[in-house]
């Protein structure tokens, strides 16, 4: 498959967008934003967290109402020297991020019910495009600096968006085994639903006649391309297709002049040796150049996208509580693996390149009714907490099982600017450790009323270079988050927070071949978030 132009635009929103893994949200409460470290919790949202630990609640109906608003910004630099910004900036906003959280607990059971953005929940916008979105066109540049059209610069009209909502509808099961023992079943019901639209428009090049539309260029070189060959047929129609030019010189068959327009000819198109081919295969050569410029010159004119991906899966989880004493206790939860499948429904595509054995045939980013997987992993989460009269402190750690889950990632493993392969590759190849995240809180009681709390939480990289792209990329990240509860009764608490999160740059070095030489441009990825949340619960 010859790739003359790259969109991956699936990669722009799949995945987490906030806290959590690669592809899991684990920010699911408002009391999360004030203090990101809730696994070993006791109130509502235990019914995600920690769903075993709901025993250690009153009797009674439990509900919590949460949403957070979360902003994040994207920036990649990237050093490839044709691009005309080297920095491209990114933004995803999530004005709606609801949490829902239900328990009516007994004596010695309880079942819950819950709603959460489990992943993705957010649209990502690119409104300058990405440098793996605009190489190929900035290499025009370079290729048609020469006479006679003195390219000095290009220009387009770029912009992709798309939209990722993972919804997880869970049902759960707790039961009370002794004083202090506590075990929970459940099962969530997870709809995932990407969807893309954008467009590549208006790509002109600067040449000595000002500026012009970049496929009539290419257009123009691929029609010479195949006059040459044209050129050609007469003496082939006659048998002289085994002898080269210089051979049909001296037999009197061409002049200089002739033999330099085929031989210069095929030189100016990049074709080496030019002067050793028979003209058979002089004639191939520019038939060649003609498919590959004529293909390249459809790929440059305007394209856009509109499609959307769905599928569904079942994640089943159990939970432990131990609880020594009343103001100590202690969590394990276990999510299985969720396999999700999902499927192209395409109204608009763009088309990425023509395959090598039939030129005429397009490949396009998403057809119609293609399946990819789109996993979400397991994952282990422990937690405890530790509570006093006046305060208390909890800790706790999540651990990705990265490298066993298939996220449908496909890297570029392009051995020459020739013909380019995107190949599926398994996570345990672009995983380098499975995710961990650790974290921390506190939480003092200022008044009777009045609760401040402040937490931190790390997580780490856990990709290695195969994963890292423009597209999509994973990166260290340390939390903070502060902010307090007011109890407006004993049975109605209003939970307010806002986190911050900073991600630790990365730089990767990518693969793009001009002229067969691979110039290996770095890539720098950075991001940032903030989230802002608002919760209430109630009792009855």
């Amino acid at each position: 498959m010859r790739r003359l132009l790259t969109f991956l635009t699936a990669a722009l929103v799949t995945g987490t967008l906030f806290a959590g893994g690669l592809v899991t949200n684990t920010n699911q409460s408002a009391t999360w934003a004030r203090m990101p470290s809730r696994n070993a919790s006791i109130k509502t949202d235990a019914v995600y967290y920690n769903p075993a630990g709901l025993m250690m609640m009153n009797n009674g109906f439990h509900l919590s109402l949460s949403n957070q608003t979360v902003f994040q910004k994207r920036t990649i630099e990237s050093s490839y020297p044709y691009l005309n910004s080297g920095i491209y900036y990114g933004s995803v906003t999530a004005p709606l991020f609801p949490s829902v959280y239900a328990a009516y607990k007994l004596d010695r059971i309880a079942f819950s019910a819950g709603f959460m953005p489990i992943g993705g929940g957010g649209g990502a916008s690119y409104a300058d495009g990405l440098p793996s979105l605009e190489m190929s066109q900035s290499d025009l540049v370079p290729s048609l600096a020469a006479t006679p059209y003195g390219v000095t610069g290009y220009r387009m009209d770029i912009d992709f968006k798309g939209t990722s909502t993972f919804l997880g509808f869970q049902g759960a099961v707790s039961y009370k085994v002794n004083d202090w023992l506590s075990v929970a079943a459940g099962a969530r019901y997870v709809t995932a639903r990407n969807s893309y639209e954008g467009y590549l428009r208006d790509v002109e090049v600067n040449t000595v006649g000002g500026w012009t539309a970049a496929s009539g260029i290419i257009g123009d070189i691929s029609a010479n391309a195949r006059t040459g060959g044209n050129s050609l047929d007469a003496l082939v129609d006659n048998d002289l297709g085994g002898f080269t030019a210089d051979q049909l010189v001296q037999a009197g068959v061409l002049n200089v002049t002739q033999r330099n327009n085929i031989v210069n000819g095929l030189t100016n198109l990049g074709i080496p040796n030019a002067a050793t081919l028979t003209i058979l295969q002089s004639q191939d050569a520019f038939f060649g150049v003609a498919n590959i410029y004529g293909n390249k010159a459809s790929l440059l004119e305007d394209q856009e996208a509109e499609a959307e991906q769905t599928g569904s899966g079942i994640t089943p989880f159990f939970s432990i509580n131990i609880a020594p004493s009343d103001n100590f206790n202690i969590a394990v939860k276990y999510e299985m693996a969720t396999k999700l499948e999902l499927t192209n429904k395409t109204t608009k595509d763009l088309t990425t390149g023509y395959l090598d054995e039939d030129p005429e045939t397009p490949i396009t980013r998403f057809p119609n009714g293609a399946k990819i997987r789109n996993d979400m992993p397991a994952m282990l989460a422990v937690g405890a907490e530790l509570r006093f009269p006046l305060f208390s402190v909890n800790a706790g750690a999540n651990y990705y099982f990265d490298k066993s889950a298939d996220y449908g990632h496909y890297i570029d493993l392009t051995p020459q600017n020739s013909s380019d392969y995107l190949v599926h590759i398994e996570n345990d190849k672009i995983i380098a450790n499975n995710g961990l995240s650790i974290s921390a809180g506190y939480e003092i009681n200022v008044t009777e009323t009045f609760a401040a709390s402040v937490g931190y939480s790390f997580a780490n990289k856990g990709v290695n270079s195969l994963y890292q792209s423009d597209l999509s990329y994973g990166l260290s990240t340390h939390t903070v988050g502060a902010g307090g509860a007011f109890a407006f009764t004993d049975k109605i608490e209003l939970n307010f927070g806002v986190s911050y999160t900073k991600y630790i740059d990365d730089s990767v070095t990518v693969n793009h071949y001009l002229g067969g030489i691979n110039l290996m441009p770095t890539e720098t990825y950075k991001k940032r978030t903030l989230v802002v949340g608002v919760g209430l619960d109630m009792s009855f």
